[in-house]
Parts: C-alpha cells; structure tokens; sequence
C-alpha cells in the first residue's frame, strides 16, 4: 500500500496530470510502483526518460515533439510538490525546462523566451503566437499557481493558440524559474507589470488587448493583477483561493511544504503567516475590469466558496459553478478551458 502522500497525491491530482499532457496509461504504471514520497521523484523521472529516448530514436520532428513534450511534464510532476531533496529537484526542473526547450523546437519553433529582471531574480516566461497569424493579435498572461509552472502550460496555451491568441505563460515569483531567487508574495501584480513594460512596443502582439487566466494560486493572483495593473483588460481566476490562510490546516501536507519552502518561511507557523497575507480583503472591490472566476463544487482543496467571494465582490465580476468539477475542473477541463478561452477572446475583441 503507498502511503498517505502518494495517496493523496493520487487522489488530488490524477486528473490534472493528465489533461497537462501525462498518459493516462503513464500515470497508472508509475504511481503503481510508487511506495513512499521519497520514490515520487525518481519514478517520474525515469518515465521521463523513456520519452526522451522515443523522442530521440523519432523519425520525424512532430512525433519527436510530442514525445519532448510528454518527457517535459513528467520531470515537472516529478519535482511538484516534492520538496524532499531540493538539488535534486531543481535538477528534474532544469529537465523540463530543457524538454519544453525541445518540444518548441520541433513543434512551434517561434516560440520565445523571455527573461525580465525584477528585485534583483528574473521573471521567466514562454511567448508563442497564433500559427499563421501577422498580425498583432491579443494576448493573455498565463499565470500557474502554487507549484505549477510555465512547462505545465503547453496544451492549456493551444486552447487559446487555436482561438487566435497569443500566449505568455511565466514562471513569477516563487514559481519555476524565478522561485530560485524570488519567494512568494501577496502583490504578484508586479511580475506582470514588469513582463508588460517589457513587451511595449512590440509589433507582433497587442498589449492594448491583454488578458490573463490564473489556476490555483493563480486563481489568487488573477484577481490581484486586475486590482493593481490597468493594462490587463480582462481576466480569468480558476480555483482560486480569497485568503489563502483560510484553507492552510485543510491542505494536503505536501502543499504546506511546498508553500513553506516557495515563500522562504522557516517554519510551518511563518508559512501560515506569509499564506495569511495572500487576502482578497479590500483587493476584489478594485477590480474594474471583466472578472470571471469559474471552479469546481467537488474542489477539495480549495472549496468552491472562497472563488465565489471574489467574484461577488469584483464590480463586475462573474461565478461560474460545475457541480462535478474538482480543483481547477481538471477532472472536466473540456468545460472550463474553452469557456474561458471564448470569454477572454471575446472581451478582448
């Protein structure tokens, strides 16, 4: 029998694995070897190894990226969550990084990279366009949550990719990338803004048209970027928490530990304080633009109620409920990222 944290990791995230791009047939055979937490990493790890030789061995370039791009979401679960071993899961990091490196190669090879400074760390992201499109079409931030970062994103980002939108999916602080040398904070809004000044005055996408879509935490930090940042003429908060200390002794420990060490806290009560400062309080009633917050009523860790507040207090904000969704609706994504890909575009124009 696995123990209590690979079994609620099973429990929790099954779904989500696999709408990020993980085979359902991939996820049974790893987790089933999988005893103790301790073998989390590794056993993704060599999963992730299997792919990046198929993709090595490929004989063309789309089923070479394919497989990169299943090789770069298995080392990214390999490390989610698991704070065991911090070297070697920044080594699984730097895996997926390089994997998702590849999968652009082969399968959207205009693909961008960008590196903006901010306090001294980088926010990180990854830009893509439209396939075909010249011109200068809107743009929507792509904003993970907790322990999700930008190589989580590729399939999220077709969505709106094949609705005519470009795409920038950051890793901001602590997330991926920038978490290294950036903890967690409460006013996430300026990773965005720096990312956006250093945008301006690009021709190939238009920044009077952003967007933003944020899952989990991001769900938080979707509404905190509308408060404080103009230029984000819309946005889209799933499963996101109002106040983050709300939820902290309900959470799966791994999630505990995992915001402990992405805030740079050093203990779990100076982790439940720095979570204490993640508050919609006096933030939601600024939000002027479009706000739609959806989740899901199955949501177990965080419930349905706190993406709700938010809504309800945003001036013009929307609440969309599915009754059968869990967190983040990843057990029913074909509802929710369509809904949210037509609305965005829609309010973007």
């Amino acid at each position: 029998m696995p123990d209590a944290r690979v079994q609620a990791a099973v429990d929790h995230w099954a779904p989500r694995f696999v709408q990020a791009g993980v085979d359902y047939n991939d996820f049974v055979a790893t987790t089933s070897r999988i005893d103790t937490w301790d073998e989390w990493l590794d056993a993704w790890c060599e999963n992730a190894d299997m792919h990046v030789s198929l993709a090595r061995e490929a004989a063309s370039d789309l089923t070479a990226g394919e497989a990169w791009a299943r090789a770069a979401v298995a080392y990214h679960f390999a490390k989610f969550v698991w704070v065991v071993d911090p070297e070697r899961s920044r080594a699984a990091a730097d895996k997926a990084v390089a994997a998702m490196q590849k999968t652009h190669h082969y399968l959207d090879p205009g693909a961008e990279r960008i590196e903006v400074p901010l306090d001294g760390g980088r926010v990180v992201a990854n830009l893509r366009r439209p396939s075909g499109d010249d011109g200068r079409p809107p743009l929507v931030v792509l904003v993970p949550g907790l322990d999700s970062t930008k190589e989580e994103f590729f399939k999220l980002e077709n969505v709106f990719l094949d609705r005519g939108m470009a795409t920038l999916s950051m890793d901001g602080p602590g997330q991926g990338e920038c978490g290294y040398d950036l903890p967690i904070r409460p006013d996430y809004d300026v990773a965005v803004t720096a990312v956006l000044d250093a945008l301006a005055g690009r021709t190939d996408v238009d920044l009077e048209r952003a967007g933003l879509f944020g899952v989990s935490l991001g769900g938080y930090y979707a509404p905190r970027v509308l408060a404080f940042e103009p230029r984000v003429k819309a946005g889209v908060g799933l499963s996101g928490p109002y106040r983050f200390s709300d939820i902290w002794d309900d959470v799966p420990p791994q999630t505990r530990e995992t915001f402990v060490a992405k805030s740079f806290a050093s203990s779990d009560e100076e982790g439940r304080a720095k979570a204490a400062e993640l508050d919609l309080s006096g933030v939601a009633e600024r939000i002027r633009q479009p706000y739609l917050a959806i989740t899901g009523k199955l949501d177990r860790l965080i419930p349905w109620e706190q993406s709700e507040r938010a809504a309800k207090e945003a001036p013009n904000g929307i609440f969309l409920l599915h009754e059968d969704g869990n967190h983040g609706c990843a057990n029913v994504p074909y509802k929710t990222r369509p809904v949210a890909a037509d609305w965005l575009r829609e309010q973007l124009g």
